[in-house]
């Protein structure tokens, strides 16, 4: 809408837009008259105004006519506005007469409603106030009368107990003061209530004390179960403690003087056995007394229970400890371990020495080995003796988790979810016997394992024997069982399944930490090492003359130490395996539950443990893999490419793939042969050659560290056959091409036999021959693109062009 439209309205357009017509119509008219320059104009503006005066007349008449009715209409609303009126009269007279008496009355009835409730509420609190002291009246003057004549402690227990309820206001009142007194009971109810408990309390625990000197049990359950309905719970479950803790001492000492003297003791588990002893009878407290305790003191009372008796362990515990350690001379055995000197070990890693006589024996470092062998043996430590104290240790301190086990789960919050991990009770962590136990226990456990183990490892290797019989001629059969390894790995390998089992059996988070680790250094460093050393110093096969093959002792003992490191990973990962619940033959390893999961139910311990475990297998299997890889590239390098090479030469001796099929056949029946053995004389040669270097060590080698051989000797003889094929390069003819495609894949075929995925190193070779022997055809299409949707090439471009120009150019 324009501005031109509104009444007084301004444009958007410029400042100089002419006003409104119907703001200024007399003014344009008297303007155009007055302006108009001739009488024509003078008519036209006067016949504009003449039409404009009969509008305004005509709106004017349509006013007038209109005033009646609206005269009529405003008579009526004054009518009813005079009625309305009326009506508000007469309604503020209705509500001031009427309705505010109504108000008034209903006002009063809620105040007298909200004063009756309230004089309900005082009522029954005074009813209640009444009841109460005539409950505690009736309670003191039962009290009174039940200690009286007919002493019926339990009537009298039962009573305070009663009138423990009672509020304590309600007990010190002016009301109970003034009512509760009588002649027979003077005194205020709180004061012979007060009284009577503390003379209560003296007289069960004389009649407790009486009972636990005379071995009454029922009597001492008797008084044990008066003393919280008396409010004297705690003295009474710290009775209870000294009662049960008497018990506890008393059964320790008698199972330390079971045995008359020294006899028993010298018995391997005499003080595991007591220390068993002693948490079984605890154990035994707890479960059986536990309900008794939780029913009548409430619910988690027996934890302090529980405290006293450990307390009570804390003592006899640490006897039992003392003098097992006493009576085994731990301190000197440890001092003794710590300073053995592991002389074979420290000896064997030395650069070997050669003497006037010779090299130094097999099984020993030194000269005169044997006698030093033995005289190590038997010097420092007697090590049936170690393996005694561990097993000793280790059964107590699997004793020692089952019990602490135990406490947790009595010691468990009732709120806690049952598939929660337990957690160890303070209780537990905090006595001194937990830490009587890591000192004497624990400590001594880590280190003696660490020694025994290393001994042990030291003597398998003093006793090592290697298999006898072994040769590589394939006309001497071997009476040996394979695989063929030197006797230390299997009592290596039963000395770390024993120290894993037995670390694993004490449930013990710190021995499994310190145990298990120091394995691994043992094997990595000591038995590793000294596979590594002989390997290096005694069985290392190179040729004693230049250009010759090594001694087939050496070869045979390399072979055995390989073989060794293969058997001994292999024999760790079993023993892993059947610790974790696990099977190498079932995909992922997975099959059962873990069953460190039972030995370890304290929070994070068995992922601890089972991590531990696991990072000692991955570890031992890198290092022997590393080694096994260095070592089978040793036997490669000496033993397989150095026979080898006069294989291919004898297989390819008068080979001339530049013949034709007929010349081939000419030669044939010049020599009065058969073309067919003319042909396959390649594959048939090389297969015998390959046979008669590879069976022997195959026999002696174990499935893996053979296949990896293979593997190595493909590797090379796929490039020393890829540098024969390019070696025809523009000399072969098309028929030759054949020929060499068909050696070759007999070749390959008889080094690939019982491992198909051996051929994938020949791939390079048989893609050579192939795109050689392709049509004009077919390589036209490969060229062009049509025909790679099949190929995986491992060749480039070049490379397949330059197949193409093996064959010959023809004239």
């Amino acid at each position: 809408m324009s501005a031109n439209t509104i009444p007084n309205g301004n444009s958007s357009g410029p400042a100089t837009q002419k006003p409104s017509n119907k703001l200024n119509a007399n003014s344009s008219s008297n303007s155009s008259i007055h302006d108009a320059p001739n009488l024509s104009d003078v008519r036209a503006a006067l016949a504009a105004l003449h039409v404009r005066e009969a509008s305004i007349i005509n709106r004017l008449d349509a006013l007038l006519s209109s005033q009646a009715d609206l005269s009529r209409e405003l008579g009526r609303l004054d009518l009813l506005r005079a009625n309305l009126g009326s009506q508000v009269i007469a309604t503020r007279s209705i509500s001031n007469g009427m309705l505010s008496s109504a108000a008034d009355t209903a006002g009063r009835l809620s105040s007298r409603v909200k004063d009756l409730d309230l004089e309900k509420d005082r009522v029954q609190q005074t009813l209640k106030v009444v009841e109460q002291v005539a409950e505690l009246k009736a309670c003191v003057h039962g009290v009174v009368g039940s200690m009286g004549a007919p002493q019926d402690w339990e009537a009298a227990a039962g009573y305070i107990s009663r009138a423990s309820k009672v509020p304590e206001p309600i007990i010190r009142g002016a009301f109970a003061a003034s009512m509760v007194p009588s002649v027979e009971v003077p005194d205020a109810p709180w004061v012979t209530l007060e009284n009577a408990k503390e003379s209560l309390c003296g007289l069960f625990l004389r009649e407790f004390e009486k009972a636990a000197k005379e071995g009454d049990g029922a009597k001492v359950t008797r008084f044990f179960k008066l003393f919280p309905l008396i409010g004297r719970g705690d003295v009474g479950l710290d009775v209870y403690g000294r009662y049960v803790c008497q018990g506890v001492a008393g059964t320790a000492r008698a199972t330390l003087r079971a045995e008359p003297g020294n006899a028993g003791r010298k018995d391997g588990f005499f003080y595991a056995n007591a220390l068993t002893k002693l948490f079984e009878h605890i154990a035994q407290i707890v479960e059986n007394h536990g309900g008794l305790v939780e029913r009548h003191y409430g619910e988690g009372k027996m934890v302090k229970v529980i405290e006293r008796l450990q307390m009570e362990a804390d003592v006899q515990g640490g006897i039992i400890l003392d003098s097992w350690s006493d009576d085994r001379g731990v301190d000197r055995k440890l001092t003794d371990a710590k300073s053995y000197p592991f002389s074979f070990l420290v000896q064997s890693f030395l650069p070997p020495q050669r003497t006037l006589t010779g090299t130094p024996r097999m099984n020993s470092p030194a000269v005169g080995g044997s006698n030093n062998a033995r005289n190590s043996e038997d010097e420092g430590v007697d090590m049936k003796e170690v393996d005694g104290l561990l097993s000793e240790i280790s059964v107590m301190l699997g004793r020692w988790s089952l019990y602490s086990r135990f406490l947790a789960g009595k010691c468990k919050n009732p709120d806690t979810p049952e598939d929660a991990p337990l957690s160890i009770p303070e209780v537990v962590t905090k006595s001194n016997l937990n830490r009587k136990i890591s000192a004497k226990l624990t400590s001594p456990y880590n280190s003696l394992a660490m020694f025994f183990f290393r001994r042990s490892v030291e003597k398998a290797f003093q006793l090592d024997e290697s298999p006898t019989g072994l040769s590589l001629s394939l006309n001497k059969p071997i009476d040996a069982n394979a695989p063929y390894i030197i006797s230390a790995v299997d009592d290596i390998m039963y000395i770390v399944s024993a120290i894993i089992q037995k670390a694993v059996s004490t449930s013990q988070r710190d021995v499994a930490a310190s145990v298990i680790p120091d394995v691994g250094r043992v094997l990595g460093s000591d038995f590793i090492g000294m596979i590594q050393r002989r390997m290096r110093d005694e069985s290392y096969p190179q040729p004693t003359v230049q250009g010759g093959l090594p001694p087939e002792n050496k070869i045979i003992a390399f072979i055995v130490l390989i073989n060794s490191l293969d058997v001994a990973k292999d024999y760790l990962a079993r023993i892993i395996a059947s610790q974790l619940g696990t099977s190498s033959d079932q995909p992922n390893g997975a099959s059962h539950p873990n069953p460190l999961a039972t030995s370890f139910p304290f929070e994070h311990d068995v992922t601890f443990v089972t991590s531990a475990l696991n990072t000692l297998n991955t570890t031992f299997s890198l290092k022997t893999g590393e080694l096994i890889s260095d070592a089978l590239k040793v036997l490669f390098t000496f033993v397989v490419k150095q026979r080898l090479k006069p294989v291919l030469v004898e297989a390819f001796r008068d080979v001339d793939y530049w013949r034709s099929e007929d010349e081939l056949a000419e030669i044939a029946r010049q020599n009065d042969e058969d073309e067919d053995v003319v042909i396959d004389r390649v594959q048939r040669r090389f297969e015998h050659g390959w046979d008669q270097l590879m069976k022997p060590i195959a026999r002696l080698m174990t499935p893996k560290t053979f296949a990896a051989l293979i593997d190595l000797t493909a590797t090379d003889l796929s490039k020393t056959l890829e540098k024969r094929v390019w070696s025809y390069s523009g000399k072969a003819s098309a028929y030759g091409i054949i020929r060499m495609e068909r050696d070759f894949s007999g070749i390959i075929s008889t080094v690939s036999r019982g491992n198909y995925s051996v051929r994938e190193m020949f791939a390079r070779v048989t893609q050579i021959l192939m795109v050689a022997d392709m049509e004009d055809e077919e390589w036209e299409e490969i060229s062009s693109g049509d025909g790679e949707d099949g190929i995986q090439w491992v060749l480039n471009e070049d490379e397949r062009r330059r197949a193409r120009h093996l064959v010959k150019a023809t004239i």
